[in-house]
């Protein structure tokens, strides 16, 4: 591949990875534990969808297929979605959405410090406005990881369980492939080792100031959010995220 359709494909994993964690935290929206607890959820879910929608208008403009943000958005099949396997895990109870989108977090903070210094302006000044949003989204997460791995023993019990239900799917946070060294060779992209390496620091102070154990590092599995192969879970939030943008094409709103 070229760098101009490995930009396509990093830029669709990045917008993808927000869109859906953005959309899994909004399904929380009259469900959640406490009315200040909703309002954050939402919040953070539409902090994603608007970073989400910088990096599709950007990978829509290289395509330069006729599609447009939205396009990609709510009329790709789930085989053409390049996000994490992570986000598109079902939110579970508060204990595994708190784990899921620290772990998105701490992995999202750093790839977005390092793409602020990117050589591509583009996406430098999309990334350094959207770690703003990110820096307050890790602190949170981290937060609540915190209060609910050192608070009482049926919060630490949940917590090990949520961990242990969401911890292989960690395996594409610190392991990066062919399209992410060209571009990070080329000073586009972050460096996955760097981000591997300050991710996993990361969680390991959270957890430890948790009382929570840093389970060994997760192993490869046949799926692969890069590559499209997704769990079962994506093609059942798709089907819901997109049922009105393909029953009504034509809609405006």
């Amino acid at each position: 591949m070229n760098q101009h359709d490995d930009l396509i494909q990093y830029l669709l994993r990045l917008g993808d990875s927000a869109l859906i964690q953005g959309q899994r935290l909004c399904e929380w929206c009259g469900k959640a534990p406490a009315l200040e607890e909703e309002l954050a959820l939402m919040n953070v879910g539409l902090d994603l969808v608007g970073q989400a929608r910088n990096w599709l208008d950007y990978a829509a403009e290289l395509l330069a297929d006729g599609r447009d943000a939205d396009d990609l958005a709510y009329r790709r099949d789930e085989r053409a979605y390049r996000n994490l396997l992570l986000v598109e895990q079902p939110n579970g109870d508060y204990a595994v959405t708190i784990v899921k989108q620290f772990l998105y977090d701490a992995w999202h903070f750093q790839v977005l410090h390092a793409l602020s210094s990117s050589s591509d302006e583009r996406i430098a000044g999309i990334a350094a406005k959207a770690l703003k949003e990110v820096t307050y989204h890790l602190r949170r997460s981290g937060e609540w990881v915190e209060r609910l791995g050192d608070g009482t023993e049926e919060s630490h019990k949940r917590m090990l369980a949520a961990i242990d239900q969401v911890w292989r799917f960690s395996v594409e946070l610190v392991n990066g492939d062919d399209v992410e060294q060209r571009l990070a060779e080329a000073g586009v992209a972050a460096a996955a080792d760097e981000v591997a390496s300050a991710w996993r620091a990361k969680v390991a102070d959270v957890f430890a100031r948790a009382t929570l154990p840093v389970p060994p590092a997760a192993s490869y599995f046949y799926l692969s959010g890069r590559r499209g192969l997704h769990s079962e879970h994506l093609g059942i939030l798709l089907a819901e995220m997109q049922f009105l943008p393909r029953a009504y094409p034509d809609a405006t709103w």
